[in-house]
């Protein structure tokens, strides 16, 4: 990999991850992911977040260094606008590298840097306002943005050149290869990038919505020329596209969603899924597009951005002994976690000798706060008439999504 410049004085160290391991040890991550450290040469020398030592990452951050003429020795302040280890899993090896490198984040940051790494030297807590002045006119501003996703989260500015440094605010899932800006890529690589960055969202930020806005409103102030997360694209054409993307997704914490139904099914012997193609021919009787999910097979990872974005839930499971089908508990904890309130919602499901899956599931989406029609269950193979009742509930679903606002 290579150094990407900026601009004259500032660069982006990409690093490109592919691997098995499962991001935050539960995303599978098949198209991989990028690492983006960041290079700022004044008079002195800041580098802004690390890398974990993953996929040749420290490695490739060292060789881009040295092609943009620094050392690791060399690096004055080391900017961590985000503790989570796969920003910081480098760093008690890095100071012992680097003794004298100051390091910067917030209060609580500099907390999470002795507990984690027991580093307790050379550390400086800043908040909102502060600034580092690199000399030769540059200077890091800094903005405590708590919550997105971690409380100590921060995001630094650039204002010379319009550069903010997000961290997780604004990144995806993906590797980039041997291009990291948004101009460099295709309207069709950009669809497939942008479906990442949906489901880097729904799984990892989903839950804080709220906060992403407010950080949004401290930022309004600031001309963005250049966002630069710390995965995936760096955005210089159209900076405020990805911001005006993360703006969609928090709010559709309150509405606005898209009026597409997400089906999310299992069925263990063919009687629920029969029951299911009754509610999907009613869907289609009214002309309501949906986007199908099977449980186990399909990971909650993919399962999460469609819920995250479709205002209807359609939900197909059997009992399973007394109680839901466990994959499908499995997803609706998931959604609980992350936030998939307010959804018009439909549960249909087959028993065999005895039903109970409902009860567990009104218990387990109370939270959620959905707009539910009534359930569907049956024993067994659907009748004719359960099967009629099934397709005008699917009728049912698709005008409430429609309706909703």
């Amino acid at each position: 990999m290579k150094a990407f410049p900026i601009s004259d004085r500032i660069y982006a160290l990409h690093a490109d991850v592919k691997t098995e391991d499962l991001f935050e040890g539960i995303w599978p991550i098949p198209d991989g992911v990028s690492l983006n450290s960041y290079l700022v040469k004044g008079d002195k020398i800041a580098l802004i977040d690390l890398v974990r030592d993953w996929g040749g990452a420290t490695a490739a951050l060292e060789s881009e260094l040295s092609q943009a003429g620094v050392k690791l020795a060399d690096v004055d302040y080391l900017v961590l606008n985000h503790l989570e280890p796969d920003h910081t899993g480098w760093l008690a090896e890095y100071r012992r590298l680097n003794p004298k490198v100051q390091i910067i984040s917030t209060a609580k940051g500099v907390e999470l840097v002795k507990s984690f790494y027991k580093v307790t030297e050379g550390l400086r807590a800043v908040k909102t306002g502060d600034e580092l002045d690199l000399g030769s006119g540059l200077v890091l501003k800094f903005f405590e943005t708590p919550n997105v996703h971690w409380p100590e989260t921060m995001m630094s500015y650039e204002p010379s050149t319009g550069t903010l440094f997000s961290c997780d605010g604004f990144g995806s899932f993906g590797m980039l290869g041997d291009r990291i800006f948004d101009d460099q890529f295709s309207a069709e690589e950009h669809r497939r990038l942008e479906a990442e960055s949906l489901r880097y969202y729904a799984n990892i930020v989903a839950s804080f919505g709220l906060f992403v806005r407010k950080a949004v409103e401290k930022l309004a102030g600031l001309e963005l020329k250049v966002v630069a997360p710390s995965h995936g694209i760096v955005w210089r054409r159209d900076p405020m596209a990805i911001v005006g993307r993360y703006l969609k997704y928090a709010g559709w914490l309150e509405g606005g969603r898209d009026k597409e139904v997400c089906v999310v099914w299992g069925s263990m012997y063919g009687n629920t899924e029969r029951g299911l193609k009754a509610v999907l021919a009613g869907l289609e009787d009214e002309g309501m597009p949906y986007v199908m999910h099977r449980v186990p097979n399909q990971d909650v990872s993919y399962i999460l951005a469609d819920a995250y974005r479709c205002e209807g839930i359609l939900v197909a499971m059997p009992t399973y002994e007394y109680k839901m089908f466990p994959p499908m508990a499995y997803a609706l904890d998931i959604f609980e976690r992350k936030h998939v309130w307010g959804r018009s919602a439909l549960r249909i499901g087959s028993w065999g000798w005895i039903g109970g899956a409902k009860k567990e599931y009104e218990e387990a989406i109370a939270p959620l706060k959905w707009n539910c029609l009534e359930s569907v269950e049956w024993a067994g193979g659907a009748g004719p008439e359960t099967l009629e009742l099934l397709r005008e509930r699917g009728r049912e679903l698709a005008r409430r999504v429609r309706e909703a606002k």
